[in-house]
């Protein structure tokens, strides 16, 4: 089957600048938490039982926290730094839920490039409205030229 690479990009190393930024963003529904649950094995009622969640302090359903950090893998695979990069590490910290119907923006940003290893860093960030809903850094190695 053909793939569409029409909003795919590629930077090389030498094409990063530091204060680079790129997004993507995705409405959370139903069906994505219930695939995250299927493909992860996180059944976590917390996740897929309303009766469950409604007992608990979100008083109600709530999105896998990494589901949300995943989107961040689609703009670092897709668009900065794009095909080719290498994800080495990640850190997160979850700040406030996500749940259905959400509108999830993830966004990266170049914050420090090291020349001689042709690594970058990251500060990641998803947003849902104003509310920062899970903020870290990546380092990713990047393809030469």
């Amino acid at each position: 089957m053909p793939r569409d690479f029409s909003e795919v990009y590629l930077y090389n190393f030498e094409d990063l600048k530091v204060g680079q930024t790129a997004s993507t963003a995705r409405t959370v529904s139903e069906a994505d938490i219930l695939a995250f649950a299927g493909v992860s094995g996180d059944n976590n009622p917390v996740h897929v039982d309303q009766e469950f969640a409604a007992s608990t302090p979100f008083k109600g359903r709530i999105a896998h926290g990494i589901l949300s950090a995943s989107y961040i893998s689609t703009v670092i695979g897709t668009k900065l730094p794009g095909p080719g990069t290498i994800y080495l590490s990640q850190n997160l910290k979850f700040k406030a839920p996500v749940r259905v119907g959400d509108t999830v923006l993830a966004r990266v940003t170049v914050s420090a490039l090291e020349p001689e290893k042709r690594r970058a860093t990251l500060t990641t960030v998803c947003t849902v409205g104003d509310t920062e809903v899970t903020v870290g850094e990546a380092t990713v190695l990047l393809p030469k030229r």
